[in-house]
């Protein structure tokens, strides 16, 4: 039984050598490398090529090295009994939590619109919000929704949130199903986007929910780009029912140079930077989840095939 790293960036090494670290005598490999194709039991993935998972007969056990498992689905092998893992780490959140909190701050006092009239050399002033002006809907209560949401809580912030799913929870005013997404989308004034991406969920920012945001909303998306119709975005903003908005994630990544959000004044771009998977603070759980497979036992953080994450 052995382990193969299979993704298309230049981070395989780094992932074999935390993997190699933590425990010396494990059968690591990179798919780049020779090795017993026969043997593979795991396969830990990010975005791997379509396809490649099939040169495995033996393979029980596809682990995302993120939180995110929804590039997974477009592999063929899916449709075999093969179990697929995802990563659920404090770290991830912690870090999600904090680049929220910076881009709602930044929403909030302008910081955006200064910056566009420092490279104009105008001194020119708007009104700023504050905290208790606005209400911050999360749109997807699972780990990383959850803690985003107890943290600005602490922080005095009035937080609602929406999912599939009914959850009571202390602080937040929760809503759940297709019927309460209207009427928690009109108390969002502030809308976090971090559902996972579904065949349900694909396409759900667009301009149907966009326009049931109160006028001059805020839009921050840090969970996959498949949820957002670009041009919808870009329609809110231009007949200025939203006031801006905030994106990490993108269809295509990275962004071409000849997209249109690059050069739009209302949003804000960043390279996929909201919370990104360390190596060694989740391969605990990777190997933890390799000898439980090895010992034919439960695994954890195991994903839904029905839900899809």
């Amino acid at each position: 039984m052995s382990i193969v790293i299979v993704r298309q960036d230049a981070a395989i090494d780094a992932w074999k050598e935390a993997l190699t670290s933590y425990r010396k005598d494990l059968p690591v490999y990179s798919f780049l490398e020779p090795h017993p194709k026969d043997a593979i039991t795991m396969a830990l993935v990010w975005k791997h090529p379509v396809g490649s998972l099939e040169a495995y007969p033996n393979l029980k056990c596809i682990a995302s090295s993120g939180a995110g498992v929804d590039f997974i689905w477009d592999d063929p092998i899916t449709k075999n009994e093969v179990q697929i893992t995802r990563v659920i780490d404090p770290m991830l959140a912690n870090d999600m939590s904090e680049f929220v909190t910076g881009l709602i701050y930044n929403h909030l006092k302008g910081f955006n619109f200064y910056r566009n009239k420092q490279k104009e050399q105008l001194w020119q002033r708007i009104s700023s919000k504050r905290i208790s002006d606005v209400s911050v809907g999360i749109l997807g209560l699972g780990q990383l929704g959850l803690h985003l949401g107890n943290s600005l809580m602490k922080q005095g912030f009035k937080v609602i949130g929406w999912s599939n799913s009914e959850k009571n929870l202390e602080g937040i005013e929760s809503f759940v199903g297709t019927k309460e997404l209207p009427l928690f989308l009109n108390k969002s004034s502030i809308l976090v986007c971090l559902l996972p991406l579904t065949r349900t969920t694909k396409g759900i920012l667009n301009t149907k929910l966009l326009l049931q945001l109160p006028k001059g909303a805020y839009l921050i998306n840090v969970a996959r780009g498949g949820h957002l119709v670009d041009a919808d975005l870009i329609e809110a903003l231009d007949n200025d029912h939203l006031s801006g908005a905030a994106l990490d994630v993108f269809h295509k990544e990275p962004l071409p140079n000849d997209h249109p959000f690059w050069k739009h004044a209302k949003i804000q771009i960043t390279p996929h930077i909201a919370s990104v998977s360390d190596p060694k603070s989740v391969v605990p759980q990777i190997v933890d989840n390799y000898l439980r497979l090895q010992n034919k036992q439960p695994m954890t953080n195991v994903v839904s095939v029905k839900k899809g994450y």
